[in-house]
């Protein structure tokens, strides 16, 4: 559906649901997700790449909301901060007091939540390298490390 200046409805599959959202081709994704959806988790910071407080996983893969284009996460399947509920790192970073002001805890989260997805075994090299994408000027990271690890640790001890 076309709605003129360049202005189009489109379909994303975001948190599991399809939903709507009238897009131009210049929109980047942070922009897309914040104004036209109402999912404000992913935060607008340097909006360079440099800080990673706009994190989403885009088809399982942790990318800089603010770097890409709406109409690239088309047809790809989108998690937000909103969509990750009662997951295991959330819980680690309330227990692990991985939080200082909050502004980059989504980012780091869904970081976090990718690694723990693509790299079950991480080294404390990977997770450094993971981390790298992401500041947080709060905390000293020592913190956000101990909930990944915990994590590890868990899925490590746990038994069927």
């Amino acid at each position: 559906m076309f709605h003129g200046k360049g202005k189009s409805v489109k379909q994303f599959h975001v948190n599991g649901e399809t939903r709507e959202a009238i897009i131009r081709s210049g929109d980047t994704l942070l922009q897309t997700l914040r104004g036209q959806m109402g999912l404000s988790g992913a935060k607008p910071a340097c909006e360079n790449g440099d800080c990673g407080a706009c994190t989403v996983l885009v088809d399982g893969k942790p990318m800089h909301s603010c770097l890409i284009l709406s109409i690239e996460a088309l047809n790809k399947p989108l998690l937000t901060i909103e969509g990750l509920k009662d997951s295991p790192i959330q819980k680690a970073f309330v227990e692990k007091w991985a939080i200082q002001c909050g502004y980059c805890t989504p980012g780091f989260v869904l970081k976090c939540h990718a690694l723990l997805q693509n790299h079950p075994n991480a080294s404390d090299e990977r997770i450094e390298e993971w981390l790298e994408s992401n500041l947080c000027r709060c905390t000293g990271y020592a913190e956000i490390k101990e909930a990944i690890k915990s994590v590890l640790n868990a899925e490590e001890n746990h038994t069927d």
